[in-house]
């Protein structure tokens, strides 16, 4: 790991956003879940900090699976996502999460560990399953397979225009492959999420690049 990846990984690859809205994401149905309600949250145009606090809201709620979410009424969504702030685009997500909710009970069973199969392990069918998904863009398809690569080996090395812009930014490689080389395997969606925050805060690439 050379010094620039290693300032990156210190002061901005330590978690996940996953991690930061307290999903440790695993191949199992409820983490996967949350991992998908995040996606569709940071989707919108507003702040991933606001997006997180609104996931760890509508989880507490009860939206921590599937079931759970459809468990809730429309207001309760409503309600759980304004205490996190996510005011502007409240109304829209609650419906779009419930449906999120039907369409992994009716397609998937209730389980997101059958995404791989349905998508023949190839990320780009991965990715238009997901969009699929209302509210979930060719943007948020690339959220769920940054973090997703965590769990799911398949992915690697997934690394999306917006994460490349952050390696721009820190003058590292280009190419997906000789990135995810700069870190052990099971570290590369802390490092594309490292550079995800570097291409969205200018201030933060220049403080790493002025530290190396």
């Amino acid at each position: 790991m050379d010094a620039t990846t290693k300032k990156l990984m210190d002061r901005a690859g330590r978690r996940t956003y996953a991690e930061d809205a307290g999903v440790a994401v695993k191949d199992q149905p409820a983490a996967l879940w949350k991992l998908l309600v995040l996606t569709n949250l940071l989707s919108a145009r507003i702040s991933a900090d606001i997006a997180v606090a609104a996931a760890r809201e509508l989880f507490a709620a009860g939206g921590g699976t599937s079931a759970g979410m459809l468990t809730l009424t429309w207001q309760q969504r409503v309600d759980a996502l304004g205490r996190g702030h996510y005011r502007r685009y409240d109304e829209g997500t609650a419906t779009r999460l419930g449906r999120m909710a039907e369409i992994v009970r009716d397609e998937y069973g209730g389980d997101l560990r059958r995404l791989p199969a349905k998508a023949d392990r190839d990320p780009d069918r991965a990715a238009e399953l997901l969009e699929g998904f209302p509210g979930i863009g060719p943007t948020g398809a690339a959220i769920f397979c940054r973090e997703a690569q965590a769990v799911w080996p398949w992915l690697r090395p997934y690394v999306d225009p917006l994460a490349l812009k952050g390696a721009d930014r820190l003058g590292l490689p280009h190419d997906p492959n000789r990135l995810a080389k700069e870190v052990p395997a099971k570290d590369i969606a802390r490092l594309t999420a490292g550079l995800v925050r570097v291409a969205r805060n200018k201030r933060l690439a220049d403080s790493i690049t002025r530290e190396t």
